[in-house]
């Protein structure tokens, strides 16, 4: 049994829309981020952490995510308020920026941890459309402030890389590695 240890709804569909059949633990772990500590070390210890924060039975695999946008060097969770948001949105308009998710699957005291990392092009985004946007609600619970699959979509120019990564989930990256457990 595949064990998702998180309780995000997008990673719960992405694995339904693989046909992956999985069941909902979410962990509850302290995700603060080290001083100093790189986004890809920091999504991967994340993962790793949720992972291990789960009880599963023998044979059973245990799934934990995290996922941020990095512009520049700085690390855009999920957004505090709506002023966060909008202030995430306007830094993000106009420019090239990588969303990172760590992934980890633990079975036993095999452990397996990886990182996907999908470059994100966003148009020049209006002050009115970041204040439409932030009054949807929408960005409040998405690492960078954004759905690429929602209302956001309208503002992403192209992707390089997964898709599903900047949704939450880079599903091919994860059946890769269930393969190998």
């Amino acid at each position: 049994m595949l064990i998702l240890a998180s309780a995000s709804p997008r990673r719960h569909e992405l694995l339904d829309a693989a046909c992956i059949d999985h069941v909902v633990r979410p962990s509850h772990i302290d995700e603060i981020r080290h001083d100093n500590e790189p986004a890809e070390v920091y999504v991967q210890r994340i993962a790793r952490e949720k992972a291990l924060a789960v009880p599963a039975a023998p044979g059973d695999v245990v799934l934990g995510a995290d996922t941020v946008v990095c512009l520049k060097g700085e690390v855009l969770g999920k957004p505090v308020d709506p002023a966060d948001a909008a202030r995430m949105l306007r830094s993000l308009s106009g420019r090239r920026h990588s969303v990172l998710t760590g992934i980890s699957l633990v079975r036993g005291s095999a452990i397996i941890t990886d990182v996907a990392e999908t470059r994100v092009w966003f148009s020049a985004i209006s002050p009115d459309e970041v204040l439409q946007y932030v009054a949807t609600g929408e960005p409040m619970d998405k690492a960078g402030a954004y759905a690429i699959q929602g209302y956001a979509s309208r503002f992403v120019e192209r992707i390089d890389g997964c898709y599903h990564n900047v949704v939450g989930l880079p599903v091919s990256l994860v059946c890769r590695h269930l393969k190998s457990l």
